[in-house]
């Protein structure tokens, strides 16, 4: 037992490394951008490719939403109930175009830019070839729009003035790439794998030490 007892100070320190290396891994990195939605119902989807790839249906909902968030699962939905139906009311129908209702949500000061204040909620119908990707309705109604060289969407109607998918702090957890907005893929979060793997590791090596003392009094 005496090399367990001379065992467990540098095991307990291990530990408390061990635990402190976990949770500054878990101490996540968020991004700041616009998350790209489809609307079915009443619910919102995140949705599984960019907007210069979707092509809506006439009569489908669109939206986007600025937010701060750590992956898909934790990004802001846009806010407000209105159908398709309320945002294309004042719109006709015209032979050889598509109406797609779009939703712009900028969303609030605690996710704003440094020195930038969102503008308040907005929807627009836009009239479209029926070709048009979801990219191209939001330019119909919803200009300037910025785009980084890999076309991740930056700004729409000129908001945010810069920046594009930049890193800010985060208490979720988890990490992500913003980029249903552009296709780019994200990975889900949930506690780091260093704080169980490092305790298992401590876990065999009290193991260990048990098994040698053992051995010697054998």
């Amino acid at each position: 037992m005496t090399a367990v007892r001379r065992a467990v100070p540098v095991l307990l320190a291990a530990l408390a490394l061990l635990l402190g290396t976990g949770a500054g891994q878990a101490s996540a990195t968020g991004y700041r951008y616009w998350s790209f939605w489809e609307r079915s119902g009443d619910h919102w989807t995140y949705a599984t490719q960019g907007p210069s790839l979707a092509r809506p249906d006439d009569g489908a909902v669109e939206g986007f939403r600025f937010s701060v968030s750590a992956d898909s699962g934790d990004a802001s939905k846009p806010r407000g109930t209105a159908d398709f139906a309320t945002i294309c009311s004042g719109t006709a129908a015209e032979s050889g175009t598509k109406r797609v209702a779009l939703v712009i949500d900028f969303g609030v000061p605690a996710d704003a830019p440094s020195g930038e204040t969102p503008p308040g909620r907005r929807t627009a119908c836009a009239r479209v070839a029926p070709s048009a990707s979801a990219a191209e309705a939001l330019a119909a109604v919803a200009k300037p729009l910025r785009y980084d060289t890999n076309a991740l969407l930056c700004a729409i109607s000129g908001y945010p003035r810069k920046g594009c998918g930049e890193q800010v702090s985060s208490g979720s957890g988890a990490l992500t790439t913003p980029g249903r907005t552009e296709n780019r893929t994200s990975s889900s979060g949930g506690p780091s794998l260093g704080l169980p793997i490092g305790a298992g590791v401590v876990v065999l090596l009290a193991g260990a030490a048990v098994w040698q003392s053992r051995r010697r009094r054998g």
